[in-house]
């Protein structure tokens, strides 16, 4: 019998989001590197194929194996639509079209619909105030971070925003779906080697008849780093982290790093390139950060208990 999830996230829970929400604010960066000299489904295909194999030969190195259980495969491979092949092709493709850092804050969207899934499909997961109100902070925050600006322009394509929100969605669905591994007895690890697996097979027929990829000249070296560190950190360790935190603290807690991507992307900015952060921009930190102390629900519990 496995331990019930626990809600309200401690420490450590705190720690793999902030965590994960650097791999996966690196994973923008590491696209638009990419794209330059990669087509969208082809680098899809590298990103978790070569994830797979790694998974695969960490497995083998620790003498792991994915369990045998009836089903288990069909709904790995319907959780890898959701959560790598059709979400990671929606956002390569998006990002052909509009900047990364515009598809990394789109991808903050990701809890609001998070909690929308989860209220709907799942017994115990249902909102609370302090879930739509953090929530709305959460997305306050993230449109205060950007401004009006970025969403009008030559550079701002409908079509791509809309494939960034429609990745937003599948993002929420795969997080409420994936919890039934946990029920299952199936670890992180397993779920995580599986949909890689799952997803590199889905992915591998649409970028052979799309991109034809043995036509393509051999990427330069920064590419061919953008392609690795996409693959090992923003894709093999980013899931193990993420079915995880699903596994200690449920779905919607999980799903609150996309509100956290932006801010880490800002920081990164300002830290190793140095890029300057505008006033909006510690505006919408604030924002965010309420939001997060709201849906986390420990602070006013102890106001209250005053």
């Amino acid at each position: 019998m496995t331990a019930p999830i626990n809600f309200r996230m401690g420490t450590a829970e705190w720690g793999i989001l902030v965590l994960l929400s650097i791999l996966w604010g690196g994973s923008f960066f590491f696209l638009g590197v990419a794209l330059r000299e990669v087509p969208p489904f082809t680098l899809v295909l590298a990103r978790l194929a070569l994830s797979a194999l790694l998974m695969l030969a960490f497995m083998a190195a620790t003498r792991r194996s994915i369990p045998r259980r009836a089903g288990l495969w069909p709904a790995l491979f319907l959780l890898a639509l959701l959560n790598t092949a059709l979400p990671f092709s929606l956002f390569a493709y998006a990002q052909t079209e509009i900047a990364s850092g515009l598809a990394s804050i789109l991808n903050a969207t990701t809890p609001l619909w998070g909690v929308i899934v989860a209220h709907l499909f799942t017994p115990d997961e249902k909102a609370t105030h302090g879930n739509l109100v953090g929530v709305a902070a959460g997305i306050a925050g993230v449109a205060v971070m950007i401004g009006g600006s970025a969403f009008s322009g030559p550079h701002a394509s409908l079509p791509a925003q809309l494939a960034c929100l429609g990745a937003t969605f599948c993002y929420a669905l795969a997080g409420v779906y994936g919890r039934r591994f946990r029920d299952w007895g199936v670890g992180p690890l397993d779920v995580a080697t599986g949909q890689l697996i799952a997803g590199a097979l889905l992915i591998l027929p649409v970028a052979l008849l799309i991109d034809a990829p043995w036509r393509l000249a051999l990427p330069g070296a920064t590419t061919l780093f953008a392609v690795a560190g996409l693959a090992l950190l923003s894709t093999t360790v980013a899931y193990f982290l993420y079915f995880s935190l699903i596994a200690r603290a449920g779905a919607t807690n999980a799903l609150l790093v996309t509100l956290l991507i932006p801010v880490t992307a800002i920081l990164l900015g300002t830290l190793l390139l140095g890029e300057t952060l505008l006033p909006r921009h510690w505006a919408g930190m604030v924002l965010i950060a309420a939001g997060l102390v709201a849906i986390d629900g420990r602070l006013f519990d102890r106001l209250r208990a005053r």
